[in-house]
C-alpha cells in the first residue's frame, strides 16, 4: 500500500519567526500520536534552514517550492538543487501551476528541473493539471498526458518511480472551489492508468496527490478515493488545526 503524503505548500507566506511558530504548533498537536502518514512542509526559501532545525526528530519533512535546474552561475535570484540539498530539503515542488502561468515554465523546463532534483537525491513533486477552458473543452486528459510525457522525457523508469505527482486542477487552486470527489477520482485513476501504460508496473507505486483546494472540510471524501495518495495543501496548511485535521483524516485510510 502506498503511504499517504500530506504536504503543506506555504507559498509566499510566513516570515522565519512565523514559520517556527507554525511548526511548533503542528508539532504540539501530533507529538503524542502515532502517525503513519508522511508529513511534509514546504516553506519559503529563507525559512528552510530554520524549518529543518525545528522539525528535527519530529517526523516532519521539509521541502522547497521550486528549484533552478542549473547548478550554479550568474542567475540572480535563483536557488539551486545543491543549495536546497545542503539546507536539508528532502522534496522539491516542480511545475506548480503558479510557476507555469505566472513565470512561464514549460514542460521542457519542468523536465530539466526534475532531472536536477533527482540527481541530488531529493524527491520531486511534479504538478500537473488543466485550466477551466481546457476542462470545458474536454481536453483534460490530453493536457495531463502532454505534461506527464514532457516532464518525464529521457528519464529512466527507475528515476520516474522516485517521483511524486500532484494533480492540481488549475481552476480549483486558490479559488476555494475544489473538484468533486468524483472529478478528482476520475483524474487520479486516469493518471494511474497512463503511468502504468507508459512506464510499466513500477509506476503503480508513484504517489498521486490531490492539489486543488483540499481543506479540513473536504479532505475525507477526497482522501478516501483509491488513487488519491494524499494532498498538496495550500491555504489550509497555514493553520495548524486545519493541517493536522487533514493529517488525522489521512490516517483513516492508511
Amino acid at each position: 500500500m502506498r503511504r499517504k503524503l500530506i504536504a503543506g505548500n506555504w507559498k509566499m507566506n510566513t516570515t522565519i519567526s512565523e514559520s517556527i511558530e507554525l511548526i511548533e504548533e503542528i508539532k504540539s498537536k501530533i507529538s503524542n500520536l502515532e502517525i503513519k502518514s508522511e508529513i511534509l512542509i514546504c516553506p519559503p526559501f529563507v525559512n528552510i534552514v530554520a524549518a529543518v532545525a525545528n522539525t528535527k526528530n519530529s517526523g516532519i519533512s521539509v521541502g522547497a517550492q521550486n528549484c533552478e535546474y542549473r547548478i550554479n552561475g550568474a542567475y540572480t535570484g535563483e536557488v539551486s538543487a545543491p543549495m536546497l540539498f545542503e539546507a536539508g530539503c528532502q522534496y522539491v515542488i516542480i511545475g506548480h501551476s503558479e510557476r507555469r502561468t505566472l513565470y512561464g515554465e514549460t514542460d521542457v523546463i519542468v523536465n530539466q528541473k526534475l532531472k536536477t532534483v533527482l540527481s541530488y537525491k531529493m524527491t520531486p513533486i511534479l504538478c500537473i493539471g488543466e485550466n477551466l477552458d481546457e476542462r470545458n473543452q474536454n481536453k483534460t486528459f490530453d493536457i495531463l498526458k502532454t505534461q506527464i510525457l514532457g516532464a518525464y522525457k529521457n528519464l529512466s523508469n527507475d528515476e520516474i518511480s522516485e517521483t511524486v505527482i500532484a494533480y492540481e486542477p488549475v481552476w480549483a487552486i486558490g479559488t476555494g472551489v475544489s473538484a468533486t470527489n468524483e472529478q478528482a477520482a476520475e483524474a487520479h485513476r486516469w493518471i494511474r492508468t497512463c503511468l502504468k501504460e507508459e512506464f510499466g508496473d513500477r509506476a503503480s507505486n508513484i504517489r498521486i496527490l490531490y492539489g486543488g483546494s483540499m481543506n479540513d472540510a473536504n479532505c475525507e471524501g477526497l482522501l478516501s478515493q483509491e488513487d488519491i495518495d494524499g494532498g498538496l495543501i495550500g491555504g489550509a496548511s497555514l493553520k495548524a488545526a486545519s493541517f493536522v485535521k487533514i493529517i488525522m483524516t489521512a490516517e483513516k485510510f492508511q
